[in-house]
């Protein structure tokens, strides 16, 4: 085999093989599209019990916002308690949140820090004081403000017998930058293209980071909060998956989340991000596969988070160096040799950039034109940020590459600004 035809071989092998591996997703897409939204008759046999759980880092800017968003809820006071752990706080968040209404846990330890520890905590400390007598909890960030209509959403999906139900994440700052739109129409794309039919189809959702709710014999089940790697959610995720436990899918229920907008805090967050990912990967990609072969939604289920976590970045970034290589090694032989391989790896270098650019572009519009009502922004800025989506999710690239040998810890994302959105406050 000469090396022009390994290089087509292999070109050819990869896009083959992606396509294969995300042709279900296209399936997603036309559910999402066709299939239109409808509201939830099903009558819950009785309003369950709820505690809310904030684990909050030098919040106090924000945090009452949340609060009082929470008080606010169309859904019986008596049944939704507030907690919150002020972690490693050096700040008001503590007195904020309990003049907000809040019952507060101030921990220290600045050896666990994140999310997941903090509500590991605050789960052992309600078992231990009695506290515990909860059917659910609900998880939010400190920065979100809660649709008035969100619990009573919830308790309708979650009483059909989940074990854990997510839910339409949208954005407070869609507007404010191309940074903050881009995280946005992603959220956005989860919720339509992804989690809604997931759920038409009868298969699992996953959690993403903010707005859900666990059962509370999940909790009890797990003996707390056991996911302490940098993506807690998906880790979690991917676990019920394995477990064979239902997460849904609340399309009436919206959170407004706030968006980081500077690329410093963006490069921070998904740099830990994508370590995450790749400590997911470690832990449970081969629990995933063996899951590959469980009868129907089960067998289902493992195999869409195998595909959610799979390195995808980095087999396309392996091909682009391996071209890349190839280019520049065939500048040394003879003419007519070179200029064919030149031509196949830098079609090939082009082609993937393009089809990156369009295929984004194409489901980033999709997105905006199928939430265009939901989404708080002038319609220029609508439109325009679609055209600066796959720019973002390009900076993945660099992203990637990074996550790979740099060691990552958790670190905050601080909000200080306050953002009113339309029908709360």
């Amino acid at each position: 085999m000469t090396i022009l035809e390994l290089v087509k071989a292999l070109n050819w092998s990869v896009a083959i093989l992606f396509t294969l591996l995300y042709l279900y997703q296209g399936l997603y897409l036309v559910v999402g599209l066709l299939c239109r939204r409808h509201r939830d008759r099903h009558q819950p046999g009785r309003l369950h019990r709820f505690a809310v759980v904030i684990s909050a880092r030098n919040e106090e800017g924000v945090i009452g916002e949340l609060l009082d968003s929470l008080r606010r809820q169309h859904y019986p006071r008596e049944l939704l308690d507030l907690y919150v752990v002020a972690d490693n706080c050096t700040d008001g968040t503590a007195d904020t949140a309990r003049a907000a209404g809040a019952v507060v846990y101030e921990r220290l330890d600045p050896l666990h820090r994140g999310k997941g520890y903090a509500m590991d905590y605050l789960f052992h400390r309600l078992k231990e004081s009695g506290r515990d007598n909860y059917d659910g909890y609900f998880v939010f960030d400190a920065d979100n403000l809660v649709d008035p209509d969100f619990v009573w959403e919830m308790n309708r999906t979650f009483d059909r017998g989940y074990d854990a139900v997510t839910c339409y994440r949208n954005s407070k700052n869609f507007g404010a930058n191309w940074i903050s739109a881009g995280y946005s129409i992603w959220f956005l794309r989860e919720a339509r293209f992804l989690n809604f039919p997931r759920t038409l189809l009868g298969t699992n959702c996953h959690v993403s980071g903010t707005g859900f709710l666990v059962s509370a014999r999940v909790i009890e089940e797990n003996g707390g909060w056991p996911f302490h790697l940098l993506t807690e959610d998906i880790q979690f995720s991917v676990d019920c998956a394995i477990q064979g436990r239902r997460i849904g899918y609340c399309d009436k229920a919206v959170i407004y989340d706030e968006q980081p907008v500077t690329f410093r805090q963006s490069w921070d967050q998904r740099l830990r991000w994508s370590k995450g990912f790749y400590q997911v990967d470690r832990a449970y990609t081969f629990p995933l596969i063996r899951g590959f072969f469980r009868p129907g939604r089960l067998g289902i289920s493992c195999y869409d988070m195998f595909v959610t976590v799979a390195p995808g970045m980095l087999l396309t970034l392996a091909m682009l160096l391996f071209n890349g290589v190839i280019l520049a090694a065939c500048l040394t032989q003879p003419v007519y040799l070179a200029a064919q391989v030149i031509q196949e790896t830098v079609g090939f270098l082009l082609s993937a950039v393009s089809n990156f650019y369009l295929g984004l572009l194409l489901y980033g519009l999709c997105t905006v034109l199928s939430e265009w009502r939901r989404i708080q922004a002038p319609a220029g800025k609508k439109l325009g940020y679609v055209l600066t989506f796959p720019i973002f999710m390009l900076t993945y690239i660099p992203i990637s590459i990074a996550a790979l040998v740099r060691k990552v810890e958790w670190k905050p994302i601080y909000h200080t600004a306050t953002r009113k959105v339309s029908g709360i406050g």
